[in-house]
């Protein structure tokens, strides 16, 4: 039975099915029912042998904003998708047609509650970038500031909700009726893309990201991230710090010449470090279009829509993951990717291993400063998925982002070595993972569950030495069943005492035929013939009763 098909999607169901014919996928299409959202005469060139990850990635961009922002997902699924996508999916640009400054006015106005010219002295027309869910102009505070103002795209919440519903049902029907979906979970990756596409659009949350992240990077000179002006900041409407500045990947090689590309790499790297191992949270997509080189020679961190968010175990296992990619310890990277993962039903441990120390050993045999740090992760992720086992999905954003830092370094400077800024930052970021565990908020929160142990103590004590002393305690102790033991025992005892009484038979009846007698059967002592015949009896019956009663291994 095919997808229930609702009117207002069926321009939706006809775009997905297209997507997933020319991309290799009919055989979804056909079981799914989409393809009864296709015109008649519609065709597509189905992509043959390896599908084209550009055209993919072009595709989606045409298909507009909620299929881009998936295809970015998809960008951290390599247990999905082949490497070839990965790289294609990650460098995806949102870039689309500015809406009218009309537009961009009206909004302004209704977000802030005054005229635009009451707001901000000056306000370009001209957007300096356009993307999918938004676009930014360059403005002036009436105190001389110079600000950036990020405008949402109108109608584009709606149009989000509407492609969501259209994803959610033909999720919901591949995980139910496809053993691709059952694999994948399509309706968990669509519930985390969801919260992510809705976080995004709020741009109060975006601005509480940019504080946050500033705050945690100070101790950074080289680094520095637009500060908020949260009176002008609504859901709609984000204002924040204007940075001057170029993308790094617009700079000329004489350019590069002019500052310390080493040095902006190796605090870039060591500053992300931190945020992931020590804060716990991170600017999840530092892409090159998202990372600025300002005029005084800094690092800008721009665009925080996606961050990420570590608990402190997993970073203490991620921090351990890491070293163990860097320094060559395959088998070591595979054991912690399995203690923070969740293995499923048909999860080959011996596989997984063997590969993950193919891979590190691989890697570790290229130049040291070919070596990606990010890629390696991001490849242990498509193993897990290969080999049934489900890693979480902070692993998945991380190894996106480290890929991406990856790129942002060999940008800054080619011969940048990941492993090796590990290795250096490794000790100093475990001394401020340390510190923090012993920040007087933790000392605090752990001398209260102290102090609530020693006041529930003596209650405890109390209702144990009484339990005690009215005979009443009990320990229960799950084991194995007694009953089963005793059977078992007895069976053996009665197959051996039997066992016993036909060898007897079977040496009387040989010294039997030794003995003259006038009773023969066949020509034989007759007693002799009748101990045989018993031991064949018992023999039989003994063989009827093992094939009859003992029961095969549940195993």
């Amino acid at each position: 039975m095919g997808i229930s098909l609702r009117p207002k999607h069926l321009k939706r169901y006809k775009d997905i099915a297209l997507l997933l014919i020319k991309h290799g996928r009919s055989d979804v299409v056909k079981h799914a029912g989409l393809q009864d959202a296709l015109e008649p005469d519609a065709s597509v060139e189905t992509t043959t042998g390896e599908s084209k990850a550009e055209e993919l990635a072009q595709d989606l961009e045409k298909m507009g904003p909620t299929y881009i922002k998936l295809g970015q997902l998809l960008s951290t699924r390599a247990d999905f998708l082949p490497p070839a996508y990965i790289h294609a999916l990650t460098r995806l640009q949102d870039k689309i047609e500015p809406f009218p400054f009309e537009q961009v006015e009206a909004i302004v106005s209704g977000e802030l509650g005054v005229r635009i010219s009451k707001a901000f002295s000056e306000f370009d027309a001209k957007p300096l970038a356009t993307a999918s869910l938004g676009q930014v102009h360059r403005a002036a505070m009436h105190d001389g500031r110079v600000v950036v103002v990020k405008v949402q795209r109108p109608g584009i919440r709606e149009i989000i909700a509407e492609d969501m519903e259209a994803l959610e049902e033909i999720a919901g029907f591949l995980d139910k009726h496809t053993e691709w979906g059952r694999r994948y979970e399509f309706g968990k990756m669509l519930d985390e893309f969801r919260r992510s596409l809705w976080r995004e659009l709020d741009y109060r949350q975006e601005a509480r990201n940019l504080s946050t992240l500033g705050a945690n990077l100070l101790e950074f000179p080289g680094i520095v991230v637009p500060t908020p002006i949260e009176d002008f900041t609504t859901s709609r409407v984000l204002t924040m710090e204007f940075i001057r500045g170029k993308k790094i990947t617009e700079l000329s090689p004489l350019a590069r010449l002019d500052f310390k590309g080493a040095d902006l790499a190796e605090e870039l790297f060591h500053a992300y470090l931190k945020q992931i191992l020590v804060d716990g949270f991170f600017h999840a997509d530092p892409h090159p279009g998202n990372v600025f080189l300002t005029d005084d020679h800094r690092i800008a961190l721009l665009d925080l829509g996606m961050v990420g968010h570590i608990t402190p175990q997993l970073q203490e296992n991620l921090l351990q993951l890491l070293l163990a990619v860097s320094d060559g310890r395959g088998d070591d990277a595979a054991g912690i990717a399995i203690k923070i993962s969740e293995p499923k039903e048909d999860f080959s441990e011996n596989t997984f291993r063997q590969r993950v120390a193919s891979l590190v050993s691989e890697h570790q045999e290229s130049k040291m400063d070919q070596i990606q740090v990010g890629r390696v992760v991001l490849e242990i992720t498509k193993i897990s998925g290969d080999n049934g086992l489900r890693v979480p999905a902070e692993l998945t954003m991380l190894s996106k982002t480290l890929l991406n830092l990856d790129l942002v370094g060999q940008t800054l400077d080619p011969k940048f070595d990941p492993n090796a800024s590990i290795r250096r930052n490794a000790e100093k970021i475990m001394q401020q993972h340390v510190w923090k565990a012993l920040s007087p908020g933790n000392v605090f929160g752990n001398l209260l569950e102290v102090k609530d142990l020693l006041g529930r103590l003596p209650s405890r004590l109390n209702r144990i030495l009484d339990a005690i002393a009215n005979n009443e305690l009990k320990l229960k102790v799950d084991t194995i069943d007694e009953d089963v033991i005793i059977e078992g025992l007895q069976k053996i005892a009665n197959r051996i005492t039997l066992g016993l009484v036909l060898a007897a038979l079977i040496i009387g009846a040989a010294l039997l035929m030794q003995v003259e007698t006038s009773f023969r059967i066949f020509g034989y002592p007759g007693f002799a013939i009748l101990c045989f015949l018993g031991v064949g009896g018992g023999g039989l019956f003994l063989i009827i009763r093992i094939l009859m009663h003992d029961r095969p291994s549940k195993k």
